[in-house]
């Protein structure tokens, strides 16, 4: 029998990380999300009873999504029209299913730098011309001018970013949406909006669904987040109708629809956002405050900017300088978890091999545990490269 020809793409670093290292770890820092609510939780902040469970009729949903959770997400975040609301499973199949009905062969599109993988591999999947938007130019809550105009040319087909971005936290203040939707609109260009944690802000208010600002605006959003719900595994998009109604041949090939289950315990638990947000976001506010006094301790170990918005943040580790590929961050990671059974994720998954990604989304407690942890790390390397360097003196 002659073997099975299978493709053979690489998996994504950060999903690759994961699989092989999360459950090795007793302290988890490494997450872009805050931690999660068990069912419990989950019930009594959105007052489930066992009664509503028990009356879901186990039955198929609809491609769309079902009419209460569609409903109660467009009240939240599109001024209530649900016919723009395209319920999926988590934001990565509103991505994928968004993506490849929108984008052609050939389409200019505008991607921002170290984006989350699913958003930068479907234009180059499709055969789109790939401009990127470096991380540099976006500062102190805008886009440089000139770069947006450099970039977001006539014939620009879609422009794809990510605020507050993963895994910086680098974001866009209200002027910076602003101008960031004038040229948009002025090119006739697509909008492509991750807006995973955006509920989450540090510098400036939480901004608005650009989708209730721009006709032309494809937006994700997901419970995985900010909500501390990603064993739901529900996403949305916030599209023009026509571009929903465009990803229903291949979801109608491969996913179909969602749980009805599911969609009744997401549809609660988004007609009480604000209660399992604003906990845990009230949790992160005390972790960014212990990370910005731990990063002032260490500043001669590591290298920061203080996160804009959402849960992580790239640290910088000063030993890496100069490394030129993912080698060194990821065997600096590997260690870690080997000595002090915590984790980060390595720059080498979003193109930062001189960084680590840092989320300090989770319980208090362990996320103090697991800096403490990090700071012996360093300690110990600094010292033992010390002693290295005065015996080779």
């Amino acid at each position: 029998m002659s073997p099975l020809r299978i493709r053979q793409d690489d998996p994504p670093i950060l999903e690759e990380w994961y699989r092989r290292h999360l459950t090795d770890c007793r302290f988890d820092i490494s997450s872009s999300g805050v931690h999660p609510y068990t069912f419990a939780e989950t019930r009594e902040l959105c007052a489930l009873r066992v009664e509503d469970l028990d009356g879901v009729l186990m039955d198929d949903s609809v491609s769309e999504g079902g009419a209460g959770i569609r409903q109660a997400i467009a009240d939240r975040y599109c001024a209530g029209d649900a016919d723009r609301v395209l319920v999926t499973h988590g934001s990565s199949e509103a991505i994928a299913l968004t993506l490849d009905a929108l984008l052609h062969p050939g389409d200019r599109v505008v991607v921002q730098e170290s984006i989350y993988h699913s958003l930068g591999y479907f234009p180059r999947e499709r055969g789109c011309r790939v401009v990127p938007l470096p991380a540099g130019r976006v500062r102190d809550g805008e886009i440089d001018p000139e770069a947006l105009a450099g970039l977001v040319t006539p014939g620009t087909a879609a422009v794809i970013v990510n605020f507050p971005h993963n895994p910086s936290g680098t974001t866009l203040s209200p002027r910076g949406l602003d101008a960031l939707l004038d040229r948009v609109e002025a090119v006739g260009a697509v909008l492509v909006w991750d807006g995973a944690t955006a509920e989450i802000a540090h510098r400036w208010e939480p901004l608005p669904d650009p989708a209730t600002r721009y006709e032309r605006t494809v937006t994700y959003g997901t419970f995985s987040k900010t909500f501390g719900l990603p064993g739901l595994r529900v996403g949305w998009a916030i599209t023009p109708p026509e571009l929903l109604r465009a990803t229903f041949p291949l979801r109608d090939r491969t996913t179909l629809f969602l749980s009805p289950l599911v969609e009744l315990v997401a549809e609660h638990a988004m007609r009480h956002a604000d209660r399992f947000i604003g906990r845990r976001a009230a949790e992160t506010r005390r972790n960014l405050g212990h990370l910005t006094e731990w990063a002032a301790r260490h500043r001669e170990l590591v290298d920061w900017s203080p996160p804009e918005g959402g849960v992580c943040c790239l640290l910088g580790i000063r030993e890496l300088a100069g490394a030129p590929d993912g080698t060194a961050v990821e065997e600096f990671c590997r260690d870690l978890l080997a000595e002090h059974k915590t984790l980060l994720v390595p720059g080498s998954a979003f193109d930062a091999p001189q960084a680590v990604r840092l989320g300090f989304g989770g319980p208090e407690a362990d996320f103090r545990a697991g800096l403490d942890h990090l700071s012996r790390f360093l300690e110990e390397r600094s010292s033992r490269a010390g002693r290295a360097a005065a015996q080779g003196a």
